[in-house]
């Protein structure tokens, strides 16, 4: 019962609203099946699958708003979980801010649904890990991994006539590979929604070549360093950037977007000219749900076009009040990039360090996007176009703001963590300090 059709969700969706005595009246409903292997020191330690179904009511009486939660679904049980949030909404203190609930909207379908992902069992998992620490094994290399697939469905509807549906899958996979002394370590990361894109022996592979280069690491002085970032690695960085495109926190001074003085640098060339950072929830590599969780459509959106920010995302409130469109956050974000691979990229580069991922981001100045972190599993120094020896990990204080006017070239984008990103290569990235983490 954990997934249920579109028109399953509706018709308990609409039972639910035949309950309400509020103003208004909005439900969400969400199902999973998600199923797991755990694996470390080239063993299996944790398996599982759970199933779940909850609903959540929220009531509204003016600007008074209260929300209840059940996963039981007779009728007895819904018209209870309703009372409860109308007895909420009643008792709550009235929202200043509170928008009226949205109507009836119109949503671009997207591919986020694969069967094969949805017909993973226990023997594919197995077999996943199998394939992880088999070739390690026979390397005298130690593997640590962790599978996840996940079918899911979302449903919303409210008294105003609004309804939206999505049924996504997912599979996501890391391993870490450590070499035999411990001294030595690699890293991959995978993530699709169709399960027949994955391939954990080719991954794995990578990983272990990385904690076999990596064995006996030297220093280098920290200092600024021309970098080639690996996708997970500029990930790390440039989706916080995009987390903070919010135009509020920019309208009132909190945000690298705030104009000094007052307004916003919206429309502003803030990065290098090669930058161009999109939306798509039909994008077919990375496709998201066609809406929003508060209900709004989620279109193709531009946010930075040749180094330009084209938009901020808003609340519905903050839009009013401001007088513009209310456009909803990224739901993932594509990046485009160039045409060159990860290796001509390195083969370009006179001097430099090649980082695998970060690890441990923290903010440091919200309004210049200054984060601190390390460098971790598998960092190399580049010379002449070849990867000279595996360094000591490096502690970083850069912005993504900084390190994008500072791009020299990108490679073809690929998926990380449902969002599209190219390999980077940056001059002056900065090292302030050594790591011994491996």
């Amino acid at each position: 019962m954990a997934i249920l059709t579109k028109e399953e969700a509706k018709k308990i969706i609409d039972k639910v609203l035949a309950f309400s005595k509020a103003d208004e009246m909005s439900v969400s409903l969400t199902g999973s099946r998600t199923g797991n292997i755990r694996y470390a020191r080239n063993s299996v330690s944790t398996s599982g699958e759970s199933y779940d179904l909850a609903l959540a009511v929220t009531a509204v009486f003016g600007k008074r708003s209260g929300t209840s939660t059940i996963n039981e679904f007779d009728d007895k049980s819904l018209e209870k979980t309703v009372r409860r949030a109308e007895e909420i909404a009643k008792l709550a203190p009235e929202n200043p801010e509170y928008m009226p609930m949205l109507g009836p909207q119109t949503y671009l379908e997207s591919n986020t649904f694969a069967q094969s992902t949805a017909n993973i069992d226990p023997d594919y998992r197995a077999k996943v890990a199998f394939d992880s620490i088999d070739p390690c094994k026979k390397k005298n290399l130690t593997a640590a991994g962790y599978l996840e697939d996940t079918t899911e469905f979302v449903a919303m509807g409210n008294s105003k006539g609004l309804f939206a549906y999505n049924k996504s899958t997912s599979v996501d996979f890391s391993v870490t590979v450590r070499s035999a002394d411990g001294t030595g370590s690699g890293y991959v990361a995978r993530d699709f929604n169709d399960s027949a894109k994955l391939n954990a022996k080719v991954s794995t592979e990578i990983a272990m070549q990385k904690a076999m280069a990596s064995v006996s690491a030297k220093a280098l002085e920290p200092g600024k360093y021309t970098v080639i970032l690996e996708p997970t690695a500029a990930l790390d960085l440039i989706q916080n950037m995009m987390r903070s495109i919010d135009a509020r926190s920019a309208d009132e001074g909190r945000s690298f977007m705030s104009k000094k003085g007052g307004g916003t640098r919206l429309g502003e060339k803030l990065l290098d000219e090669r930058v161009n950072i999109y939306s798509d929830p039909t994008n077919p590599d990375a496709p998201n749900a066609g809406f929003s969780m508060d209900g709004r459509p989620q279109g193709k959106t531009t946010w930075i076009e040749n180094g330009v920010f084209k938009n901020l995302a808003y609340t519905r409130y903050w839009a009013q009040k401001q007088g513009v469109k209310a456009v909803p956050p990224p739901g993932g974000f594509i990046m485009q990039g160039g045409r060159q691979s990860l290796e001509e990229l390195i083969k370009s580069t006179e001097k430099g360090i090649l980082v695998t991922r970060f690890w441990y981001i923290r903010a440091v100045d919200p309004q210049t996007l200054l984060y601190t972190g390390l460098t971790r599993d598998g960092t190399f120094y580049i010379e002449n176009g070849k990867i000279k020896y595996p360094v000591k990990n490096f502690r970083f204080n850069e912005s993504p703001v900084i390190m994008l006017n500072n791009l020299e070239a990108m490679g073809v984008p690929t998926r990380v963590r449902g969002n599209m990103i190219p390999p980077l290569k940056i001059r002056d990235f900065t090292f302030t300090s050594l790591s011994d983490a491996v």
